[in-house]
């Protein structure tokens, strides 16, 4: 799944030059413009709920509700179609479509090693690489806010994420493309800097991650029937079982993901057995979303939760109106929506679950992944100041080596020059952003109400 507005022939500095005459077109203070005229902010969440499980439409709208940080969250089809009403730079990446800083997190390689990196790729596609850095800077603002920050701390923090982007996605272009394809955040590593406060959170937020395995998971979430079946313990509305007729169509597509899946994965599935589905509410702005857990016992007893979860149009696309290549086109019309978020999945991020698959259903698309297996995060708004910056400038960098990786990549450094400008008017846009978003979230509680 690929795109490129580059010729092989070109070369690096080539592409810079490329960068450099695109401000001519779209000059990087243009950047800063935000359009708020025609907007109808409630009518994009309407409409999205039009497509969601309607029993769970009121628990979305509960959750969003919650504060203005958690109404930017579920708020990136909002955001897509701001973006698209606004100048951009006209240079393509493949972009995650939703990179707040709640979507960064810690996640478990192949190799039971704990990583730091993105963890959501639903809205992903390709789009201008500075939506995303938006999305983060923006975020980065309204988390600043919502804990009553002094605004020269989040200014900072905002300033130093878009200049740790373009320091980093500048030091990753020089260094060959396999180098940055294997490039990977391991968390223990930033153990080893910052400061005696960051490296306390930073081990905690670890083992708090080491702790969420598949295996502690299976032993708070289920028990074993008295017919020796391992089954869910229901917990309304968040975890319900789901009728006969869906749960055996649920268990039935895991043959249709397995033929997506390695050769070695097909094998390793095939000593488990699927025992019970449930409906598991999940995020934010997800949530009304159709998503499922199943558990598979092996026959010595051990347990693999997987979690299957509804893939809908990427809101870049929907909302945010960017085009796609004729070859991502195709590859979406061939593998559906579960395909696209699979294979920018594994695009974007240094290392992925082995077990990542995806299947078409009867009238929904779905990709699979384990469940559980050692996620975890930090939350932005428990941070001291200092450690925050620290934070918001990991964000960055792990955007960045994600960036890294298309081909376009080296006219986005062109582009952004010194960074001077591009910081400018990044951080005075996410400002705006943030001003309007917390408008539309007063507008949404008041509507709620």
């Amino acid at each position: 799944m690929t795109t490129s507005d580059s010729s092989p022939q070109t070369t690096a500095a080539d592409e810079r030059a490329a960068g450099r005459t695109q401000r001519r077109r779209a000059p990087r203070r243009a950047l800063s413009q935000l359009a708020t005229t025609g907007r109808d902010p409630l009518g994009i969440l309407a409409a999205q709920n039009e497509t969601r499980l309607p029993e769970l439409v009121p628990l979305r709208a509960e959750r969003m509700a919650a504060s203005a940080f958690a109404f930017y969250r579920g708020t990136a089809a909002l955001m897509a179609a701001d973006l698209a009403a606004g100048p951009s730079s006209g240079i393509h990446v493949a972009s995650c479509g939703d990179a707040h800083v709640a979507n960064f997190g810690f996640y478990a390689s192949p190799q039971r090693t704990l990583v730091f990196d993105l963890n959501d790729f639903d809205e992903a596609a390709w789009a201008p690489w500075e939506w995303d850095v938006k999305r983060l800077v923006a975020s980065i603002v309204v988390a600043g806010q919502a804990t009553a920050r002094d605004d020269a701390v989040t200014r900072d923090a905002a300033e130093a994420a878009v200049r740790q982007y373009a320091t980093a996605l500048r030091q990753g272009q020089l260094a060959p493309p396999i180098e940055r394809y294997y490039q990977h955040f391991d968390a223990a590593g930033g153990l080893r800097s910052g400061s005696k406060d960051a490296r306390r959170t930073l081990r905690a937020a670890i083992a708090s991650a080491q702790k969420r395995t598949g295996e502690k998971a299976t032993r708070k979430l289920t028990v074993l029937g008295e017919d020796g079946r391992r089954r869910f313990v229901e917990e309304p509305p968040t975890m319900t079982h789901i009728g006969p007729e869906l749960e055996a169509r649920v268990t039935s597509s895991l043959h249709e993901y397995l033929a997506t899946t390695r050769a070695d994965i097909r094998l390793l599935v095939s000593h488990y057995t699927a025992t019970d589905t449930v409906r598991r509410v999940v995020g934010v702005g997800s949530v009304g979303t159709r998503c499922y857990v199943t558990v598979l016992v092996a026959r010595d007893g051990s347990a693999l939760l997987m979690q299957t979860k509804e893939a809908g149009r990427s809101v870049l696309v929907e909302y945010g109106g960017c085009p796609q290549s004729p070859e991502i086109t195709e590859f979406v019309a061939q593998t559906g929506e579960g395909g696209r978020v699979v294979a920018l999945q594994r695009i974007l991020q240094g290392v992925s679950d082995p077990l990542l698959g995806h299947f078409r259903g009867t009238s929904h698309d779905y990709y699979a992944r384990q469940f559980r297996d050692m996620k975890g995060g930090i939350d932005a708004e428990t941070l001291d100041d200092a450690t925050f910056r620290l934070y918001a400038k990991a964000c960055a960098a792990v955007l960045a080596r994600a960036h890294g990786q298309s081909p376009t990549a080296g006219q986005v450094v062109g582009y952004i020059g010194d960074a001077k400008a591009v910081t400018e008017a990044i951080v005075e846009w996410s400002y705006a952003y943030a001003a309007l978003s917390r408008a539309d979230y007063d507008a949404f509680v008041a509507a709620a109400g």
